[in-house]
């Protein structure tokens, strides 16, 4: 992690560039609110950053290479992150281009229930993710249908993301292909179908819980949704041409998923699939997208299938509400999170190198005196590290290896290690709006972290079931109580 300096900031200065950061980002978020993306909050990480930098240098002697060596290190960790959130573009573009979204739409509205809506996205993405073991490629494809069938039905976009993401990231949490269930058990010497059974104890209450609230809630308000059906079924069947062929896409996709296939090259071929379903299904909508009557029809083909994939695109379907639900950003619209997910890494980086991380976390560790207590710092580490480091996996490591040596001392399996560190971590990260899974769930879906923050009951909930669970010491057990074979 780069040179360390000898002596470690006191807690109260270590604090001072978070302090200045959440500042700064209340002053961008208030100024610019849902464009803050474009610019601001960027600038507030680096000025949190140049804080942390100037004190190490300036009071510690934390020399510039070791921030230089960490930033390399942070930043070469996080190349296929970027790398799939370009791919996720380009397959948010393809999808809705080629009809595969439209027509999952056009199903949808008249298939769902507008009262039973939001539990039946939270169930679809739970199972999905749980199969695939991404969360992000359940939201970026699915979760986008979601949203937008929700949308034709009535439905507040806040509420619906949130059951999405509540969804998504139970099966990314509880699924043994998903990378940070993998990274938290090999990070704490767990086996990983042991920490999967252990996770249940926390994980299965919270979501039955959210799934409770998600039926109480549409039945609440579910009566409002066949008000735009109609509009938006006889828009997308006017516009694009829908076709049961184009689910052979998500099929294919499914497939890919099942079969193990790397993310990044699932979304790369995937992409590829639905452009081609575009070029014989959609070719009036890539001609459209083209806009230049002047060229052939294969070079009209060719510029609005790279439109597509490269840049923002418009279709006119003569309804406004549904213009913005087909209008796609393709790679350039992934730009702003890829800039600001350089930033936060940055951000995090300085913060590791200076040791201020870990002068927090050790007064965090002083607080242990009980069970509930080394659980509740593991939790408030874990929520630090997802602000501060602004990255899931960063969080689960460092979570991992500062807390590991407490347990084992304090005679307490390292299964309960592993199962709080993902209770606070993993699902944590998606609420935080400078984080990598915070920016890239608020760009695919587009409502801003903030917003749907408030409806991931399940995210929402891990952290304090853990919690409880440990309060009451259901099922945790120190070695000092284990019985000798």
């Amino acid at each position: 992690m780069g040179d360390r300096p000898r002596q470690l900031p006191h807690p109260l200065v270590a604090a001072i560039p978070i302090v200045v950061l959440i500042g700064l980002l209340v002053v961008v978020i208030a100024l610019f609110g849902s464009d803050s993306l474009a610019g601001g909050s960027q600038t507030a990480l680096l000025m949190g950053m140049a804080v942390c930098v100037t004190i190490s240098m300036a009071c510690y002697h934390v020399p510039w290479k070791a921030f230089e060596q960490q930033m390399a290190q942070t930043m070469s960790g996080i190349f296929v992150t970027l790398m799939i959130l370009l791919a996720v573009g380009m397959l948010s573009g393809s999808w809705m281009i080629s009809g595969v979204v439209p027509t999952l739409i056009y199903y949808g509205v008249q298939m769902l229930s507008p009262r039973f809506f939001l539990v039946s996205a939270c169930v679809i993405c739970s199972l999905v993710s749980l199969l695939s073991g991404s969360s992000w490629t359940t939201i970026a494809t699915l979760g986008v249908a979601l949203l937008a069938i929700g949308q034709a039905l009535g439905i507040n976009t806040a509420w619906t993301a949130g059951a999405i993401v509540s969804g998504a990231y139970f099966g990314d949490k509880m699924s043994p292909l998903s990378d940070t269930t993998i990274l938290a058990s090999s990070a704490t010497g767990v086996d990983i179908f042991v920490h999967i059974r252990y996770m249940m104890h926390t994980t299965v209450p919270a979501l039955a819980i959210a799934l409770v609230v998600y039926t109480i809630a549409g039945l609440c308000f579910g009566a409002q949704g066949d008000l735009h059906i109609e509009q938006y079924t006889r828009g997308l069947s006017s516009t694009f041409r829908i076709s049961l062929w184009t689910l052979l896409v998500p099929l294919a996709t499914g497939v890919l998923i099942w079969r193990k296939v790397p993310s990044l090259i699932v979304l790369f071929v995937s992409s590829l699939l639905a452009g081609i379903t575009a070029l014989i299904l959609q070719p009036h909508i890539l001609t459209q997208i083209a806009g230049d009557p002047s060229l052939g029809t294969a070079a009209a083909l060719t510029k609005g299938l790279t439109i597509t994939y490269c840049s923002a695109t418009a279709v006119d379907t003569g309804f406004a509400a549904l213009n913005d639900l087909v209008a796609t950003g393709g790679m350039a619209g992934m730009l702003n999170t890829i800039w600001l997910i350089i930033c936060a890494m940055c951000f995090g980086a300085a913060m590791v190198a200076s040791g201020m991380i870990e002068s927090l976390t050790l007064v965090i560790i002083r607080w242990v005196r009980s069970r509930f207590s080394l659980v509740g710092s593991t939790v408030v580490s874990g929520l630090l590290l997802n602000l501060t480091t602004g990255d899931q996996y960063i969080s689960i490591v460092l979570n991992a290896d500062m807390f590991r040596e407490v347990y084992s001392k304090e005679g307490y399996e390292g299964r309960l290690l592993s199962r709080t560190t993902e209770d606070a971590v993993t699902v944590t990260s998606v609420l935080v709006p400078w984080n990598t899974c915070g920016m890239t769930q608020a760009t695919v879906l587009g409502v801003p972290t903030l917003t749907y923050l408030p409806y991931c009951f399940f995210n929402l909930l891990c952290p304090l079931m853990t919690l409880l669970v440990a309060a009451t010491g259901w099922r945790i057990i120190r070695h000092t109580e284990l019985r000798p074979d």
